[in-house]
């Protein structure tokens, strides 16, 4: 690990000594590229750095034990060993941390989709509650949401809800929601009070860019149908909304959200970009499944990675095991806690994985 931290710091080393040359400085494209690869660098330098100074700074002190104290002196030289040894250790998990691989995609816009899954009506309306709940989380950031595609009903369930959530590490926060999500609860429309067991599922893309995927227009069908939904102006008088038929892969996007045609085309196509370069990637890492379909599975009860229990005000996540109380205050997008529980958990079976 000191090899690979030293060869890391006279990159960076050489990229300061780059930056400062006529040459670089003349270049705004090349200054630009060089000065991104060092700002990536930048806090990991930093940490090792210090790891260096408190190395040094511990063997020194340690020496002065071998000289002869008094025990008065050597009682406090053994506190600052202590104290150097503990910021040594801290400091060590930070940089092991650093150093995992990057996602990717983390910086990323998002394309999320949410549909109801088993359970009738309730599974539609805590459809809809997942829909308001990540809003807020990603207005909460400044994060700006564009809906692509939303299947309404009258009662104010959601069949199905495709929209982008737009803002730098995007993805880093909402990649760990995809998959099965599990309600228990008394449906409003249950006049027994009994308890009903309900599901939806939630995939999250990464946005791709247009370069990124090559799309030929011979492999594509699109046709041009009017809107449906409820209310609205233009809803079934004017012919906009847009369907497109990957015809290689058989996938289908819909978008109707939009009273212009081209908008609606410009999302859709945006949304067959995202699944296209998921299935891509799972496919490049040897898992040549379809991505949307690995997320979310059938939507079967059993498939759940996190339960919301409102009769016992608990949510619990099962990948970590983690339960938390005051589940109001997460349905209203307070999740920054949870997501920060997953991320850690994350990181310390790839630190584990990386230790054998």
């Amino acid at each position: 690990m000191l090899d690979r931290l030293d060869k890391l710091e006279r990159r960076y080393q050489e990229l300061e000594q780059q930056m400062a040359t006529p040459e670089v400085a003349s270049d705004p494209k090349r200054l630009q590229m060089l000065a991104q690869e060092r700002a990536g660098l930048e806090s990991l330098v930093t940490k090792y750095r210090k790891h260096k100074a408190i190395t040094k700074s511990l063997k020194e002190t340690r020496a002065m034990l071998i000289g002869g104290l008094d025990e008065d002196m050597a009682t406090l030289v053994r506190q600052e060993i202590a104290s150097l040894e503990s910021q040594l250790a801290r400091l060590l998990k930070e940089i092991k941390l650093a150093l995992l691989p990057k996602n990717p995609n983390d910086n990323r816009n998002v394309i999320m989709e949410i549909r109801a899954g088993t359970g009738g009506d309730e599974a539609g309306l805590f459809a809809a509650d997942l829909f308001r709940m990540y809003s807020r989380y990603a207005q909460s950031k400044g994060w700006a949401i564009d809906i692509i595609s939303m299947n309404e009903t009258s009662i104010g369930s959601i069949k199905e809800a495709i929209f982008e959530i737009k803002g730098k590490g995007a993805f880093s926060r909402f990649k760990y929601e995809r998959g099965v999500h599990r309600v228990q609860r008394v449906p409003t429309t249950e006049s027994s009070g009994r308890i009903h067991t309900s599901t939806a599922t939630v995939a999250v893309l990464p946005e791709a860019d247009e370069v990124e995927v090559s799309i030929k227009p011979e492999d594509l069908k699109t046709d041009i149908f009017h809107s449906g939904g409820a209310g609205g102006q233009n809803v079934n008088k004017v012919a906009t909304a847009v369907r497109i038929t990957h015809l290689p892969t058989g996938m289908v996007v819909i978008c109707q959200d939009e009273r212009s045609q081209l908008r609606n085309r410009t999302k859709a196509m945006a949304v067959l970009r995202a699944r296209l370069l998921a299935l891509e990637q799972r496919r490049q890492e040897g898992e040549i499944i379809e991505q949307r379909r690995s997320q979310v599975g059938s939507g079967e009860r059993a498939e759940k990675i996190r339960t919301y229990n409102f009769p016992q005000d608990r949510i619990t996540d099962h990948r970590t095991g983690l339960s938390m109380r005051n589940l109001p205050r997460i349905m209203v997008g307070e999740l920054d806690e949870l997501i920060d529980a997953i991320a850690t958990s994350e990181q310390a079976k790839q630190l584990e994985a990386q230790a054998v």
